[in-house]
């Protein structure tokens, strides 16, 4: 659905977040027959509803959003609406067409993107393609579910956008080059039924309809299983066999070494994946690769690492302290733990439960004997620790907050270890967002700081 076709049409836009914003902006001035903003609750993100925006669509709030949902043809919803949320149930069942402020943009520049999404790394994936793209020559827009909304992308000859699940599932038109860095259950309270295949087909969507090329990760287990289910796809394999992958420290094409591994200065063993994926996909854009290897490798030294992941935090005591307030699942804490490997380690996890299966943070703790100090604090620590269950080399600790943890870690790891922020958990309940937890994380480093 192309935004064209909202005209004379009634439509609702739900949300009041960055996505709604840019939303009733762009409808507006397509020339709706009527058009409305509807919120079933208040939360932090909200934008207050004044001025300009309320002459352009009036907003309805809680028990009034109802009623002004009568006669409406079109739903465009903000991301964090799922479909579990039987508001979209009621809708689909009325007959209402449902679809997302990234679904209606795509229609009109999918030849001009390259989209990125994945369970982990697709943040930065998409920074480093723009970032490569720029350093080539080729001046690109970056947005998406990072930076600016898509409806709000000024005009450009090319677009590197990052696509969450939520954005991924309206799609009805792919990306010129769809790129897929990760695939692993998360989200799932957003599907209708809560089942991992929905959340699959959900986030695939993104390759589902005519890409010129669909780059992936060849060495995730699950999202090359989930990609051969699908046959028919333009498949461009990465970080494996033929295709830009590392060997002996070096970043390897076809046999041919290009540039050394630690040109890139992001550590871990996923980040290395998300390094080859990028290049794959500058590569079925259109950029030899090879050709211009000294002009990537320069930029690749240039690359500035995306805060609140695996950013270190120095402190005079010797320990360094790592910001990963991004993690949210169980599969990133363990890539943050395999980046510190061999190192005395304490990780504080624990933030919003939501029902997340940490047996994968388990299996690996026992299948690899990681000598680890774990912290946990509210409100699912303590439940990770039962997961992780008494093993031998994994020593469990329950604080009562960030601060408490921080401060109980001091005493914990030695100069020369590291104490790592990787929640394994979402920041909501206790923290408006993984920024504010972030921000109580290295103000509980500050406070907690020795007088040397």
């Amino acid at each position: 659905m192309h935004l064209s076709e909202l005209a004379g049409r009634r439509v609702a836009v739900w949300g009041t977040g960055r996505e709604g914003v840019a939303a009733i902006e762009a409808i507006a001035a397509a020339g709706p027959a009527s058009l409305v903003v509807v919120q079933d609750k208040t939360t932090y993100l909200a934008t207050t509803w004044e001025g300009r925006l309320a002459e352009l669509a009036p907003l309805y709030e809680g028990e009034a959003m109802g009623p002004a949902l009568d006669g409406v043809e079109i739903l465009v919803r903000s991301p964090g609406v799922g479909e579990s949320n039987p508001w979209i149930q009621r809708l689909r069942a009325r007959g209402v067409s449902i679809t997302g402020g990234t679904a209606l943009w795509m229609a009109d520049h999918a030849k001009q993107t390259i989209g990125v999404t994945g369970s982990k790394g697709k943040s930065t994936t998409t920074t480093l393609i723009s970032h490569l793209l720029t350093a080539t020559g080729r001046p690109n827009e970056l947005g998406g579910n990072i930076g600016i909304a898509v409806l709000s992308l000024p005009p450009a000859e090319r677009y590197v956008l990052e696509l969450s699940m939520y954005q991924c599932a309206d799609l009805r038109d792919s990306p010129r080059v769809a790129v897929l860095t990760s695939l692993f259950e998360e989200h799932l309270d957003w599907t209708r039924d809560g089942l991992p295949s929905q959340y699959y087909a959900h986030k695939l969507n993104i390759a589902a309809h005519g890409p010129e090329s669909v780059v992936y990760n060849a060495t995730d287990p699950v999202l090359s299983a989930e990609l051969a289910a699908r046959p028919g796809l333009p498949l461009v394999p990465a970080a494996t066999g033929n295709s830009f992958h590392i060997e002996d420290g070096w970043v390897v094409r076809a046999g041919e070494r290009l540039f050394p591994r630690d040109a890139f200065p992001l550590r871990g063993t996923h980040n290395a994946g998300n390094l080859c994926v990028a290049l794959a996909a500058l590569e079925a854009a259109g950029v030899d690769v090879a050709g211009e290897r000294s002009v990537i490798e320069a930029a690749l030294r240039t690359y500035t690492p995306l805060p609140h992941r695996l950013t270190p935090i120095p402190d005079p005591s010797g320990v360094e302290f790592v910001n990963d307030s991004l993690s949210t699942a169980p599969q990133t804490t363990i890539y943050a733990i395999e980046a510190y490997a061999g190192r005395p380690l304490a990780v504080i996890v624990g933030g919003q439960d939501r029902g997340i299966d940490y047996t994968p943070l388990r299996d690996y703790l026992r299948d690899k004997a990681v000598d680890i100090t774990l912290i946990a604090v509210p409100d699912s620590g303590e439940h990770i620790l039962d997961v992780v269950g008494d093993l031998p080399t994994v020593r469990r600790v329950v604080a009562e907050d960030l601060p408490d943890a921080v401060l109980r870690s001091r005493t914990l790891v030695p100069p020369g270890g590291v104490v790592l922020l990787s929640p394994a958990a979402p920041s909501y309940g206790r923290y408006d967002n993984y920024e504010a937890r972030a921000k109580a994380f290295i103000a509980a480093i500050e406070a907690t700081r020795p007088t040397l």
